[in-house]
């Protein structure tokens, strides 16, 4: 089942922000995050917010989440007001975005256009998974106005994508690749999982080679988390599978580095490789800078001047709290001056254009200076940036710079 929410501060049952937080709306871009919950089976790895039809029960379904998601929107404009600039992202995630139809895609997509309206280069980015989509899924929601497809293709190895559950057969999401630039997609991002159990360092370049070979604009890979209460965890726990091997996981870092930069791609983030700064996903990179977003839709964040909320978890709870008129977060906090400071160094710092020295205070970067020169990070004129193996360590490396009381 998905992970329990963070504790917090109630939140206002009308939705709405300290004026200093709406202060700070019109400074800064504005992202709109759409979480689409279903999935048709859940990947024994998964700690998503994500469900099966046997899990929602009356009230939780798509027509309910749909109407829900509708009127979500319209508390957001409500809430961030006139001042409130063009949407410069949209993020269709899950779950399983592309379980819905295009067209109810195109009706959400509309209405945030509607209310907000959206900038003339907006990035309209939909995940999916391989199975769910085909050339006229693709068409359609190419027409709807989406222009960036992120696929989770996880693996080329058929026997890595069986221990993570995946349904996928390993060549079909390098097909949808093809009949995505066929539809006229602009970025098409491959998503890539490593350190599975079982994976050795021949099945891991077996999908880089895979991935390079069909050239996609993006390319992202994670290190596998076995999150506890997931069907994965259980199989570790009784011996099924063996345990994550971090060691293993480094090499297999180093190695995606490697194989993508001779392939053309940079790293821009630490879990990110693209095909030059337009290949960037835009809507990710508004996280790592600290932007503005509204997260719509059960068990989904935002955060705006510096107020963060987070959704009703459950979709029926999520839709009825909305059918009765009344805001879905179930909890916020209010970040302080200095929790601000510390959260931009955590997040900066895993770009590759790094953190403004000057954000440090003055026993940091006194501490910075005794450091350098060092194998995990650099000082790049008036920038702190991590190397290829700070990149390893990135949580290590921070937590070491930071002043913390």
């Amino acid at each position: 089942m998905p992970g329990a929410l963070p504790d917090g501060d109630p939140a206002p049952i009308d939705g709405r922000l300290p004026l200093t937080a709406l202060a700070e709306v019109g400074e800064r871009e504005l992202s709109i995050y759409v979480h689409v919950p279903f999935c048709l089976v859940r990947c024994g790895y998964c700690d998503f917010n994500t469900y099966t039809p046997d899990q929602l029960g009356p009230g939780g379904g798509r027509a309910d989440w749909l109407a829900a998601v509708h009127a979500e929107i319209g508390l957001a404009s409500r809430v961030l007001g006139s001042a409130t600039p063009p949407v410069s992202t949209v993020f269709f995630g899950g779950g399983t975005p592309t379980l819905m139809r295009p067209a109810q895609l195109d009706e959400i997509l509309a209405d945030i256009g509607d209310r907000f309206a959206l900038k003339p280069d907006v990035e309209v980015t939909t995940e999916a998974n391989p199975e769910t989509v085909g050339p006229r899924e693709l068409a359609a929601l190419r027409a709807a106005g989406i222009n960036r497809l992120s696929l989770g293709m996880q693996s080329a190895v058929p026997h890595v994508l069986a221990t993570l559950d995946r349904v996928h057969t390993p060549g079909r999401a390098l097909e949808v690749v093809a009949e995505a630039r066929e539809a006229g997609f602009e970025q098409i991002s491959l998503d890539l999982i490593y350190g599975t159990p079982g994976e050795s360092a021949g099945d891991w370049r077996s999908s880089l080679d895979a991935v390079c070979e069909v050239a996609p604009d993006h390319v992202s890979a994670y290190a596998l988390v076995i999150e506890p209460g997931t069907a994965m965890a259980r199989k570790v726990a009784s011996g099924e599978l063996e345990p994550i091997d971090e060691d293993r996981q480094a090499d297999y870092y180093l190695m995606a580095e490697q194989v993508l930069t001779d392939a053309g791609y940079s790293n821009y983030e630490v879990s990110s490789w693209s095909r030059g700064p337009a290949c960037r996903a835009r809507h990710n990179l508004a996280y790592w800078r600290g932007s503005n977003w509204w997260g719509i839709g059960p068990g989904a964040h935002s955060h705006v001047g510096g107020v963060r909320w987070w959704n009703i978890k459950h979709p029926a709870r999520y839709a009825a709290a909305l059918a009765s008129g009344r805001s879905p977060a179930q909890a916020r906090e209010v970040l302080d001056a200095e929790s601000r400071r510390i959260e931009r160094v955590l997040l900066e710092l895993r770009l590759a254009d790094g953190l403004p020295l000057d954000v440090l205070t003055a026993t940091e970067q006194a501490r910075l200076a005794q450091r350098v020169p060092d194998p995990l990070l650099q000082v790049d004129q008036d920038r702190i940036v991590l190397t290829v193996q700070g990149r390893l360590l990135a949580d290590a490396v921070i937590r070491d710079l930071i002043d913390l009381t």
